[in-house]
Parts: structure tokens; C-alpha cells; sequence
């Protein structure tokens, strides 16, 4: 999927595409606070080979009453190839790579305090994780993150103006707060670069 359909899909630029995204999306997520992985992908199949399965037969049986020569009702996807090549999976495989070392190297850089104030901030957001752990488990919080995702673009888009000016207001006191933290704490001040 190309970034442009993905964000066709956020944006809800095609309705009825969007929302088979987002109600099997949610559906899986809720079905998966109910039941394990595995019971959900053993149901999800048997459901597709169900409804296959039918096809099939309601297909065979109006060819066998029509006397008609159709064939195979699912041949045009039976007949495309659906293997990796080679090269795709080095080009994908390279690219995580490339992201595996890159998040390796900053977290080296954080752990090992190469600047004190970029790992005091990783402190910060981690000591704040584990209050966010406590709330919620990760499956609530992938099933908040897939919310958030369909709905905070389409909200952003229609009301751009009011968020960037509480925004803007939100980050300069950020700023000011962060600048009088780094006067009096010492040690603090950062590199001018």
C-alpha cells in the first residue's frame, strides 16, 4: 500500500472503503480481547473457507442446472502469482534493517547518556509508560491507537485552526518551563551545536 492510499484511508476520502478498514480492524482487536490469537485466526479462517467453500458449491450447482461451461468460479485469483520475488524481500528486509540499526544506535545514545537531557526525557517518557501500563494493557491500547488513528485526522482537518492555536499556546509554555528547568538545574544547559 502506497502512503496516498493510506492516507485516502485515514482521511475517509472513500467511505465505504474506510469503514470495512476500520470495522474489520476493530473487530479483530475487539475479538482479540475476548479470545486468544490463535481461537480468532482458527474463526477468521473458518469463516473465509465457509463463505468460499459455499461459493463454490452454489456456483457448481447453477452451472450443473444452467448446463453452462463457466469453470472454476475463483480462477482469475488462482491464477495469480502470489509469491515474493527475491528483491522484494531484500528491498523490505533492507529497509527494516536499516530501521532496526538506526533505533539501536539511539537507544545505545539514550542508555549509555550521551547527553544528559535527551536521556532524562527517555526517563521521563518511560517512568510515564509504566503509569500507562497500569491503566491499560497493549491490546486497549492498540484498539485506542486504531480509534485515533480514523478519527484525529478527519477532526484535525476540520477544525486546523482552533487546534494550532491551543497547540502553539501548549508548546510555548512547554518551552518556557523546559527553559527555566535547564537555568536552574545545572548540568542541564544543552550544547550549542
Amino acid at each position: 500500500m502506497d502512503a496516498k492510499r493510506v492516507v485516502d484511508l485515514l482521511y475517509w476520502r472513500d467511505v465505504k472503503a474506510t469503514g470495512v478498514v476500520f470495522g474489520a480492524g476493530l473487530l479483530l482487536l475487539l475479538s482479540l480481547t475476548v479470545c486468544s490469537i490463535v481461537s480468532v485466526s482458527s474463526y477468521i479462517g473458518l469463516a473465509l473457507l465457509s463463505v468460499t467453500i459455499c461459493f463454490r458449491i452454489y456456483k457448481g450447482i447453477l452451472q450443473a442446472i444452467q448446463k453452462s461451461d463457466e469453470g472454476h468460479p475463483f480462477k482469475q485469483y488462482l491464477d495469480h502469482d502470489v509469491s515474493l520475488s527475491e528483491d522484494m524481500v531484500h528491498k523490505y528486509s533492507d529497509i527494516v534493517l536499516a530501521k532496526l540499526n538506526k533505533i539501536t544506535v539511539e537507544l545505545r545514545r539514550l542508555f549509555l547518556v550521551e547527553d544528559l537531557v535527551d536521556s532524562i526525557k527517555f526517563a521521563v517518557l518511560m517512568w510515564i509508560l509504566t503509569y500507562v501500563g497500569a491503566l491499560f494493557n497493549g491490546l486497549t491500547l492498540l484498539i485506542l491507537g486504531l480509534i485515533g488513528a480514523f478519527s484525529c485526522p478527519i477532526i484535525y482537518e476540520k477544525h486546523q485552526a482552533q487546534i494550532d492555536h491551543y497547540l502553539a499556546l501548549v508548546n510555548n509554555q512547554i518551552k518556557d518551563v523546559v527553559g527555566k528547568i535547564q537555568t536552574k538545574v545545572p548540568g542541564m544547559k544543552r550544547k550549542t551545536e
